[in-house]
């Protein structure tokens, strides 16, 4: 009797299986998230909540009679809801749908966006450099420069599979256009700058700041440099000069023949050196009303701001004293501690 009961459990729910596995119910797109070493079950569940297929469990019975309950690969899909489940199960099992994330931090500069890139959209390095040179995209933000550089938003991108390296930068630069508020235009013609020219500025404030209360004192000190014919004397434009990162600007790293080297030219650089962040575009609109013409960077991150190159002369000395100060106590800590000399050996008469 068991066994008939059994038996009969069995062949209601193959004759359910059979019923539902043509397709599943609803419209529309549905995100799923299949944690990593999810099972099936775990799997089934998360899609029956999504609305991708109607029975967890009838969807579970599925994929073991058709035994590809196994290997699913882990992430965000994206699903469209009526599909057929065996279309559903090849989903999980090839990873077709999966939704690649990548975070671009503020002061992020192309050359550390492009191989993230290209690592999140299993792409080339040289597709990915291809499309930040898209010459349409370069017309549409207005950027004089041969690359998007600048243009690329900092934030969190979602990609679907499949997404190509120019759509993926269409994504950031349209990201960027909406950042843009319509207002700034005035403050543009307020500051006789270009939109370029405040994103090259905006940059180079993203670099320099630590201390966010500071972005409109940095960017009026640069400003207060070009109103007076000053070098700007940028050390993050040196750093873009020399196509990587140091840790500290040297006086040999100075004489590097670069047009984004503002230690050796007038003016702004040629365009951004960096992706700045909405605060440091505001910002660069809407400097500080100060006088100051020089600052210098302290080990805490703040900086401290002068009218004149006397002052300045003294701030940098009280700087530098910090910083040895910094130096020397890392030394201390980093070095090993010191080994008692061993007693010496017993006399022996």
């Amino acid at each position: 009797m068991r066994r008939r009961r059994s038996l009969a459990r069995a062949l209601t729910l193959v004759a359910t299986v059979a019923l539902l596995a043509c397709r599943g119910a609803g419209t529309g797109r549905a995100r799923v998230i299949v944690p990593h070493g999810a099972t099936m079950r775990v799997a089934a569940e998360s899609l029956a909540h999504a609305g991708v297929v109607q029975n967890a469990t009838a969807f579970r019975l599925y994929a073991m009679l058709r035994r590809r309950d196994r290997k699913i690969r882990a992430g965000t899909y994206v699903f469209q809801r009526g599909r057929s489940w065996g279309e559903v199960l090849d989903d999980l099992r090839t990873g077709k749908g999966l939704e690649n994330s990548i975070t671009v931090p503020e002061g992020w500069s192309l050359y550390q966006i492009v191989p993230q890139l290209a690592r999140v959209l299993n792409a080339p390095v040289e597709s990915v450099q291809a499309a930040v040179r898209d010459t349409a995209l370069l017309r549409a933000v207005g950027a004089p420069t041969p690359t998007l550089e600048g243009y690329l938003f900092p934030d969190t991108y979602v990609f679907a599979d499949g997404t190509t390296p120019r759509g993926a930068v269409r994504m950031m630069v349209d990201r960027f256009q909406r950042v843009w508020q319509p207002e700034w235009d005035q403050r543009l013609q307020a500051l006789g700058m270009s939109r370029h020219d405040v994103m090259a500025l905006a940059s180079i404030v993203e670099k320099e700041a630590r201390v966010p209360e500071e972005r409109p004192v940095i960017a009026a000190v640069y400003l207060n440099r070009l109103k007076a014919k000053m070098l700007l004397q940028a050390d993050p434009t040196v750093q873009y000069a020399l196509g990587k990162h140091v840790p500290r600007v040297m006086y040999k790293d100075l004489a590097i023949e670069s047009p984004y080297n503002t230690y050796k030219h007038l003016g702004l650089p040629p365009g951004p050196i960096a992706s700045p962040g909405r605060p440091s575009i505001v910002a660069a609109l809407n400097p500080a009303n100060v006088p100051y013409r020089y600052f210098v960077a302290y080990p805490d991150g703040h900086h401290e701001f002068t009218t004149d190159f006397t002052r300045h002369t003294i701030a940098v000395r009280n700087a530098r004293r910090a910083w040895d100060s910094v130096a020397a106590l890392r030394r201390d800590t980093m070095r090993p501690p010191e080994i008692a000399p061993a007693p010496a050996a017993p006399v022996r008469r």
